[in-house]
């Protein structure tokens, strides 16, 4: 009997595990400003509505910023020598997930409100319903060196260029951010020592002007 019960526990495990991942609205690609406008619009804006992001508008952005965009695999961001070590995390008032780019999904990790994490001393930064965070996994280089870590740097940065522009097509804002308690995140998310949080994106709709 033991030998039945532990398959059906370890099964039951995986499939509450898997109930709180979450499958992504198919990516609109017809829809946002021309890019050039969207050039024209991005800008750097550190406060937000207290709306969420909608199911669409978040599966949009995500695309954009790190999504697969080709049958081989590859994505809207380049990488060094395609070695795609760049992690991207979604933080938000409910918990903790990374996106998928290959099933355009988010895989959970913790339940919980820790964007003050992200935040670090900058309070408007948990007034955003989303925050990207750029997690370098160094373990991808041959040699985890100065010139791997100057690569991983310049790949989170392009990223998170692609959130800044994603949003400003999309009509979100967004601010490109490297403060955060990346030691604290490392252990929320139990990562080792060769992942390394690099920038991070708070992402909301702008306050609306009177």
């Amino acid at each position: 009997m033991k030998k039945i019960i532990l398959p059906l526990i370890a099964i039951a495990s995986v499939m509450t595990a898997s109930a709180d991942d979450r499958q992504l609205d198919t990516p609109d690609k017809t829809r946002g400003l021309p890019i050039m406008q969207a050039m024209s619009e991005r800008k750097s804006i550190r406060e937000y509505d207290s709306r969420k992001i909608s199911d669409q508008d978040l599966s949009d952005l995500l695309w954009a910023t790190m999504g697969q965009n080709r049958h081989n695999g590859k994505l809207t961001a380049p990488s060094c020598r395609d070695y795609r070590e760049i992690r991207l995390f979604v933080f938000t008032a409910d918990g903790v997930g990374e996106y998928i780019p290959s099933t355009h999904s988010i895989k959970h990790f913790v339940d919980g409100d820790y964007r003050q994490l992200v935040a670090g001393p900058q309070d408007f930064v948990k007034t955003a319903p989303v925050c990207l965070v750029m997690i370098a996994d160094m373990t991808k280089f041959p040699e985890r060196d100065e010139r791997s870590l100057m690569m991983a740097s310049v790949d989170a940065g392009i990223v998170s260029q692609n959130a800044s522009v994603a949003a400003a097509g999309l009509g979100l804002a967004t601010v490109p951010r490297a403060t955060m308690d990346a030691k604290a995140i490392c252990r929320l998310l139990s990562l080792p020592d060769t992942q390394l949080p690099i920038m991070n994106n708070p992402i909301g709709y702008p306050v609306a002007k009177n």
